[in-house]
């Protein structure tokens, strides 16, 4: 037995970071799509799972660098496309993926919009109960906004037959399934409402994957199906299916056949309830009947006790009475009209204005009286004042201080009280009780 080349030995270390030198050159950017398994996120920030399909698997890491990008939280069995470079784990010789980019793939980026538009319209309101109309107690005609050819419709038509063929069905063809469904539905539901020839409306398809039942997952076939002013019955799929056209439409049923149920009474049962009416009916005209002969037969009876001879005995006696009860009345009337005609008689002669003028006269030729002596009264007493009042004067006047001999020297109009007011060079005028002196100044002692 040989030994290698020692100079072809590697070490394990070394092995490993050749292996994962040519890895990373060979392989440095991949794209490829897989499920998430073994989903683990530490402390640090980091992912790490494994990618698999239904073959093989093989492990990954994304860094806490990369995956804060990441619009989505990855978790087990999502399907997802990543971007990543093949490497390997040195210390435990581990092929693995660097994920730099993440996205959902299939199914599930379709379901992660579908949760954002739920989530959307949720809060505008197009999913509230207040919004819901009632399904009409009497349906004639049913709308059906479908494909004409699938088997939703064939299912539809098939119950209405059997339960309801008294039923009439129009049919709103449009594709339900491809990039020209959304419009094709959002079309006929706005058709129908425009004509107005349907009570209620189906809309929906038969089962399928996902991305078959997509166009019910449209923004816009939900805000067409909410501004539906007939109300809507959404029928999309198997009964584990759920779209957006279910929370938005005013009512679910869980397939297409139960759709068809929910607007068509089953016609054995309309039977029995048309004979149960049937037989309430008879039974209240039974009621009615027996009632009307009740009241005839009191009626006669009335009849016979009470002869219409003696009705009208009865009549005029009551007549007789009313009529001495009103010249009761009216004699009473006259009596107390003509006592309240003599009082007022009365006062009207107290009130005469004759009366009132004489009244007047005299109190006017009393007052004139008063007022003459208390003039003559007043004027003597005015008269005596005066007289007082003149003697005093009298006394205290100058012109009796005159008379009595004395007199009044004057210069210029000025009364001299003291020799020193006397002016040489002016005449001094000296006034007495019957004229006045005028004379010179020679000296003044």
């Amino acid at each position: 037995m040989g030994y290698p080349n020692t100079s072809k030995t590697y070490s394990v270390s070394r092995l490993n970071r050749e292996i994962r030198s040519l890895l990373e050159q060979g392989f440095a950017s991949v794209q490829l799509t897989g499920e998430i398994s073994n989903f683990v996120a530490p402390a640090s920030g980091h992912w790490y799972f494994s990618l698999k399909d239904d073959k093989a698997q093989i492990k990954a890491a994304m860094w806490r660098g990369n995956n804060r990008y990441c619009n989505h939280r990855p978790a087990n069995g999502q399907q997802v496309m990543v971007q990543a470079r093949v490497s390997v784990y040195e210390p435990r010789g581990d092929y693995q993926l660097i994920v730099e980019q993440m996205a959902p793939a299939g199914e599930g980026l379709l379901k992660q919009q579908f949760d954002a538009l739920k989530m959307q319209l949720a809060a505008e309101g197009l999913f509230s109960a207040s919004h819901k109309k009632p399904l009409p107690n009497v349906i004639n005609r049913v709308g059906v906004v479908t494909s004409a050819t699938g088997a939703a419709i064939k299912d539809i038509l098939t119950v209405l037959k059997r339960r309801a063929p008294q039923l009439q069905v129009i049919i709103y063809p449009a594709l339900v399934q491809g990039d020209e469904a959304k419009q094709q539905i959002c079309k006929q539901i706005a058709q129908a409402n425009a004509r107005r020839e349907v009570d209620v409306l189906i809309v929906g398809r038969g089962g399928g994957s996902l991305e078959d039942l997509w166009s019910f997952n449209e923004e816009s076939v939900a805000r067409a199906i909410f501004a539906s002013a007939i109300p809507v019955i959404s029928a999309v799929g198997h009964e584990i299916d759920t779209t957006i056209s279910d929370y938005v439409a005013d009512v679910r049923a869980p397939t297409p056949s139960a759709a068809a149920e929910l607007v068509s009474p089953d016609s054995e049962a309309l039977k029995l309830r048309t004979m149960q009416l049937l037989q309430y009916l008879q039974q209240a005209f039974d009621r009615r009947l027996e009632r009307a002969s009740q009241r005839l037969a009191n009626f006669e009876a009335r009849l016979q006790l009470q002869h219409p001879k003696n009705q009208l005995m009865q009549q005029a006696q009551r007549v007789d009475e009313l009529e001495q009860r009103l010249t009761r009345a009216q004699t009473n009337l006259l009596r107390q009209k003509q006592s309240q005609y003599h009082l007022l008689q009365h006062r009207f002669d107290r009130l005469h204005p004759e009366q009132k003028i004489s009244h007047h006269k005299q109190m006017v030729g009393s007052l004139s009286d008063k007022l003459r002596s208390a003039m003559e009264q007043q004027l003597s007493q005015q008269r005596h004042r005066l007289a007082v009042s003149s003697a005093k004067l009298d006394s205290v006047s100058p012109l009796a201080v005159l008379a009595r001999g004395y007199s009044i020297a004057k210069q210029a109009d000025t009364v001299i009280k003291s020799v020193k007011d006397v002016d040489p060079n002016k005449p001094m005028i000296t006034q007495l009780a019957d004229g006045e002196v005028i004379s010179l100044v020679k000296e003044i002692q």
